[in-house]
């Protein structure tokens, strides 16, 4: 691992990108990996993105990663600067407000069309979610924290794939990582995953009981809820 600020949090591996010689794979290969270290918080928001660090704990040239960097920006997760140079983005208020705001109307027509077209097996899915959820809140805080991670991006993921129109499912696509990265930035808002679970049991029960505009209305309430948690904690620190 490299040392300083330019350090990933953990490190990647370099030996998987190194068994990949071809330009095109590798260039694929070094913006995942770097996708999915600022989706996790591996590379925290604001943090520097120096290329020769990066390009040494990947085990890789220069060149896919400054690719990568590119492509990272157009996807909103990193800012290139002129003389600064490249960082990991941060959200501000207005930030958040605009992605919370169109994570509502996507969501909120996926919970719509789900209650008429989820099969029992995607509901018993969100049932056994639900469940799970509930268990982890009784375990201890970093188990929580991570434990319900994974099942709050479950119970995403099942939500999302019931949407079958392809534009609006692109969509959602471009707002994965943005999703779930805020996501990893409420877990540690005080209450903010036991309002999750219950709201979540809400969403479900809608669900269930096959009424779109209920569902559609408890995930809308849900994801408000969420930016109004987050907005508070941005605003104390």
């Amino acid at each position: 691992m490299l040392e300083g600020r330019d350090r990933l949090v953990s490190t990647l591996p370099a030996t998987t990108l190194l068994t990949r010689p071809e330009r095109s794979q590798l260039k694929d290969l070094v913006y995942h990996e770097l996708k999915q270290a600022i989706v996790d918080l591996r590379l925290a928001p604001g943090q520097p993105l120096r290329e020769a660090a990066l390009s040494a704990d990947l085990g890789v040239s220069k060149t896919p990663v400054r690719e990568a960097l590119v492509k990272l920006q157009d996807d909103g997760l990193v800012i290139i600067e002129p003389y600064r140079g490249a960082s990991v983005t941060s959200y501000s208020a207005v930030d958040l407000v605009e992605l919370y705001e169109l994570r509502e109307i996507l969501e909120g027509a996926c919970a719509h069309r789900a209650a008429t077209t989820m099969t029992a097996a995607d509901l018993a899915e969100l049932g056994e979610v639900n469940r799970l959820s509930r268990a982890a809140l009784r375990t201890r805080k970093a188990l929580r924290q991570e434990t319900l991670t994974k099942l709050f991006d479950t119970f995403d993921e099942c939500l999302f794939r019931q949407m079958t129109n392809q534009r609006v499912q692109g969509l959602l696509d471009n707002l994965r990582c943005h999703i779930v990265r805020i996501g990893r930035l409420t877990v540690g808002i005080p209450g903010r995953l036991e309002s999750s679970v219950r709201q979540h049991a809400e969403i479900s029960d809608a669900l269930a009981a096959r009424q779109p505009v209920a569902a559609e209305a408890a995930t809308r309430s849900h994801i408000r809820s969420v930016m109004a948690d987050q907005l508070a904690s941005l605003e104390t620190t």
